[in-house]
């Protein structure tokens, strides 16, 4: 217990760093460097996909969430450097670009290694200034990329980029960079805010139909809640733990569905994430997805129907929940709460195989669980029971071929775009596995839904010992038994005759038992009288 109590301190203080560092649409820069990327010093800004404006563009109205407007606005960007490099005048550029004109940036003399920054070469070509960016105008988008500097002069220390704002006339993933290429100009640091806007708010693109989505789905666990606690509530006398267990499943969907869809409505008004709601909208999500893991797992174990009790396997199980709990919150917490760009992939292997191993070990657990209690239940002739289970098992199944089928899509998805040009459909990838889980709940429902017949699922000691009763006298026959036993035995030869020969055979066997039969019970007679 001392343990679990560590990783969840744990994970309070993960939540908290980063909510501490994060904006979402409003990228906060506080005290970033510059890093050497081949000849240039660079700090990247953000990228996101942005929709282009439905009004024309209005720096009156930049406050307004919602005023059908995008664009990028530059806010109290200020670089600093130390005094004992401030004997010389940098210039520091920002260039803004979408994705598809990203071979318009940068260059080479002769064929040789692509550079960012001019070089004396290209100089001599005129093809670009020595010292500054190498950039072409976009044939798709006219204007465009985007390119503004400011300039330290000589013994200054700090220099400020004027207020500025870009509008969006044409929808694409936006990139941004802080690029300086003098080499003798280190320890640079950049402070401010860049803001990035979408027609219908601070959403990024990317993100903007989750919002939709997330109401969308807060209505159906509405519309499942209803059924579910109405039969709840009418056959509430014949409830089981079971379906005790699947109404916690909805009403922890129910608020997670619901903080989704405030945390979306939030962050879109304000461009802030609201990390408070953020949060319990992730552990609110973490503990669905723990407890019904859990459930699955008990009742593939034939918890409540073919033993009363998991045994020795309550600690196991117990175990295997905490652990799951704690690695798929600190994956959610990083991945929601931290900034809105994606992490890194080697970061996010990290995070995500911890999660896919115990994910496997669950589905492999369940499967083996299932078998044992399927073989239960069809040795026992338990039909009503066993008609429910193979239900349970087909859908499970359906479900796990479903998922791996989509994880390679997300696989193949993501490989080819590197670049995140597919951005409008990338909400697709985490609306996907939240139809799913709640199409499996759905069927759960159906199977195991309320009703004045619901006990005749759950566990029977009665039952179970007539069968165990059953199971020990087959091997205990007593004598006046035989008689069925030579039977079966005659009515297996019916196939070898032929021309009625079985049947007469049958009949002398029966005759020649019977007389057998009476003859000892007159030589018992006879013996009790003498």
């Amino acid at each position: 217990m001392r343990s679990l109590h560590q990783l969840i301190s744990g994970i309070l203080v993960i939540s908290v760093y980063l909510s501490v560092f994060s904006e979402g649409s409003v990228h906060k820069y506080a005290g970033d460097k510059f890093v050497g990327k081949g000849n240039a010093f660079v700090v990247h800004g953000g990228n996101e996909g942005i929709y282009y404006s439905l009004t024309l563009f209005s720096s009156s109205d930049e406050n307004q969430s919602s005023n059908g407007e995008s664009y990028i606005r530059f806010d109290r960007i200020t670089f600093r450097r130390p005094q004992q490099y401030s004997n010389t005048t940098t210039m520091i550029q920002a260039i803004v670009f979408e994705v598809d004109d990203r071979e318009t940036i940068g260059g080479s003399a002769y064929g040789g290694q692509r550079e960012v920054c001019c070089t004396p070469d290209l100089a001599k070509l005129g093809v670009c200034s020595q010292g500054q960016i190498i950039h072409r105008p976009s044939q798709k988008n006219p204007g465009w990329p985007q390119v503004f500097s400011v300039s330290f002069n000589i013994d200054e220390q700090v220099a400020t980029m004027p207020p500025k704002s870009i509008p969006i006339t044409r929808t694409g993933m936006y990139n941004l960079y802080f690029i300086h290429c003098d080499p003798n100009a280190k320890e640079l640091t950049i402070e401010g805010k860049t803001v990035w806007k979408n027609p219908m708010g601070y959403l990024p693109g990317r993100m903007a139909p989750l919002m939709n989505f997330f109401g969308f789905m807060s209505l159906a666990f509405i519309v499942l809640g209803v059924f579910w606690f109405s039969q709840y509530a009418r056959f509430w006398r014949e409830i089981l733990a079971l379906q005790n267990c699947i109404t916690l499943v909805i009403t922890l969907g129910m608020f997670e569905m619901a903080l989704w869809y405030f945390d979306y409505a939030e962050f879109n008004e304000t461009g802030v994430r609201p990390n408070g709601i953020t949060v319990w909208a992730v552990t609110f999500g973490t503990v669905k997805r723990t407890v019904a893991r859990l459930i699955i797992l008990m009742v593939s174990m034939g918890f409540g129907v073919v033993r009363p009790t998991l045994g020795g396997l309550t600690s196991k199980v117990i175990m295997l929940g905490a652990t799951f709990f704690v690695a798929s919150e600190v994956l959610e917490l990083v991945e929601n709460v931290g900034a809105i760009s994606d992490l890194s992939g080697k970061a996010r292997l990290f995070l995500v195989l911890p999660v896919a191993l115990l994910d496997a070990f669950f589905i492999i657990w369940i499967f083996t669980s299932l078998s044992a209690t399927l073989n239960k239940l069809q040795a026992r002739r338990m039909t009503v029971k066993l008609d429910i289970y193979r239900k349970f098992t087909n859908a499970l199944a359906v479900a796990v071929i479903v998922s791996v089928g989509w994880i390679c899509y997300e696989l193949y998805f993501k490989s080819r775009d590197v670049y995140k040009e597919k951005w409008q459909a990338a909400w697709i990838i985490p609306a996907f596995w939240q139809v799913l889980s709640f199409s499996l709940l759905c069927i759960i429902c159906a199977l195991w839904a309320p009703s004045q017949n619901s006990m005749r699922y759950a566990y029977s000691e009665d039952v179970s010992e007539e069968f165990d009763k059953e199971d020990t006298l087959t091997l205990i026959k007593p004598l006046s038994m035989a008689s069925k036993d030579v039977r079966s035995v005659a009515e297996a030869r019916l196939p070898l005759g032929n021309n009625g020969v079985a049947n007469i055979d049958l009949e002398e066997d029966k005759t020649e038992f019977e007389g057998t039969g009476e003859g000892s019970l007159n030589w018992i007679e006879h013996s009790e009288t003498d």
